[in-house]
């Protein structure tokens, strides 16, 4: 051998460390592929049905309230995208973000204090029943199945776990009471 020429150690010890690089580059590329599957609540929210869209359809909807960092939530994409896929030609999936003040009166309007915050509604638009927290999937699935037949949801007010919310809502004054039209409220003799 000559000193220019590399020894068989050195040839041995090039060919695999190309050979792990190649390895780790393609697990890194399947890894990162199967991490951003169409389950992800970022692709759920961006195929959802638009809340006018689903209340003008006439078909029932499911409402489902959520945040990207619920781990409810995280948990239970794979189910509902699942159930999507089985349901969506018969009910409107849609996704309200919480994180999203846009929301925030339909929040208040569905009193929602927990994530995930589903509710059902009707071919009309209207409220049949709600459940919060982490759902299995077969309650979930009877709860649509129903829904879409225009039958009495089995399971409703259901409590799973969840993931609190807060709101920034101020409360008012007696005053500033909706009801009182802007009347001053007198209090006292």
């Amino acid at each position: 051998m000559t000193a220019n020429s590399p020894s068989l150690a050195a040839r041995f010890r090039n060919l695999v460390v190309v050979l792990v690089a190649i390895a780790l580059t393609v697990a890194l590329f399947f890894g990162l592929r199967l991490g951003t599957n169409s389950s992800s609540l970022e692709a759920m929210a961006a195929s959802a049905t638009p809340l006018e869209v689903a209340l003008q359809s006439g078909k029932p909807t499911l409402m489902e309230f959520y945040a990207n960092w619920c781990s409810a939530c995280q948990a239970m994409a794979k189910d509902m995208h699942g159930l999507k896929q089985e349901y969506g030609d018969r009910v409107n999936f849609v996704m309200l973000n919480v994180d999203n003040t846009k929301w925030l009166p339909e929040m208040l309007n569905y009193r929602v204090d927990g994530i995930p915050h589903f509710v059902f509604l009707g071919k009309d638009g209207q409220a049949i029943a709600s459940t919060i927290g982490e759902q299995p999937r077969s309650i979930m699935a009877s709860n649509l199945d129903a829904l879409s037949q225009e039958m009495p949801l089995p399971y409703v007010q259901n409590r799973g776990r969840v993931s609190e919310v807060e709101t920034a809502v101020t409360t008012k004054s007696s005053q500033d009471d909706p009801r009182s039209h802007g009347a001053q409220v007198k209090t006292g003799s």
